[in-house]
């Protein structure tokens, strides 16, 4: 495990300020509206608001949080990456100690606008931390072991686990603040799809008379296959080979210059992809 002086520090600071980004977020609009986000979040506030409200007891935001988070840490650990887990701990522990630190302030008392913009911020920060290659722990470090190692959508199975917090949150505490955290929930989700593209995947035909020079262009940017086809075009009735190839969203643009440069004259069509099913090449976290 080496440390990259610029890139390294790069993530570092960015963790850093996304933790603050997070910490703030939670003593602003979460803390305000008294919300449910998803995931060992939602269920550390949920379980501070049992222990305040039912036994008169305050506790500690980062004790709960890191007692919740220890499985996933081993699981990030033991299955996903050191690295990646360690930067997901300092992102982790940092906001932890920050949302105890900082005191509640109010921003607006609109539930509505508190949800909506709480979870742009939410779904801000978490794609900020997994474009450095870190998570904010939970059910991130579960839900990506579920995708890479075991080829599972994860997303029912996280969805449930914030139906259950909402549930418990709805029961104990009413249900007008648990449909405003599926609100917030919802809002975070679309942003993180919005910004964070490594799971999405596009299908690209690339028609070119220098097939192997783009396969191999392909494979030198992604580490993905090819399949070449052989094809005739309409206009000319010349032979032409048609390139097939699926990659994720994220690295698609670089795919894309890297062929245009093995072949000016290629013809590339981008198709989001919906489903996919077998092999498929993740680049593994460090």
């Amino acid at each position: 495990m080496t440390f990259d002086l610029k890139k390294d520090g790069k993530r570092i600071v960015i963790i850093c300020l996304a933790s603050v980004i997070m910490a703030v977020n939670i003593k602003t609009f979460v803390s305000t509206g008294g919300l449910y986000p998803g995931g060992v979040t939602g269920l550390t506030i949920l379980i501070q608001s049992i222990f305040r409200i039912f036994f008169n007891t305050p506790v500690s935001y980062t004790l709960i949080n890191l007692l919740l988070n220890i499985l996933p840490i081993y699981i990030g650990f033991r299955f996903i990456g050191k690295k990646f887990t360690l930067y997901s701990c300092l992102m982790i522990i940092l906001t932890a100690i920050l949302t105890d630190v900082i005191p509640d302030i109010a921003v607006t008392y609109d539930l509505l606008l508190i949800s909506i913009f709480g979870g742009i911020i939410n779904g801000f920060v978490i794609s900020l931390c997994l474009s450095m290659n870190a998570t904010t722990g939970g059910t991130d470090f579960i839900s990506i072991f579920l995708s890479e190692k075991k080829g599972v959508d994860s997303w029912n199975f996280i969805l449930a686990f914030n139906i259950v917090i909402i549930m418990i949150a709805g029961l104990l505490f009413g249900f007008d603040k648990a449909l405003y955290s599926i609100i917030f929930q919802y809002t975070s989700t679309q942003m993180l799809r919005m910004l964070y593209t490594r799971y999405q995947k596009q299908t690209l035909f690339i028609v070119t008379n220098n097939a192997e020079t783009v396969c191999e262009a392909i494979n030198t940017v992604s580490m993905h296959g090819a399949t070449i086809m052989s094809a005739e075009g309409s206009y000319e009735h010349h032979a032409r080979k048609i390139v097939y190839s699926v990659v994720s969203k994220e690295e698609s643009k670089e795919v894309i210059r890297a062929v245009k440069e093995a072949d000016e004259g290629a013809f590339v069509n981008a198709i989001r992809t919906e489903e996919l099913f077998g092999r498929f090449y993740y680049r593994p976290n460090e």
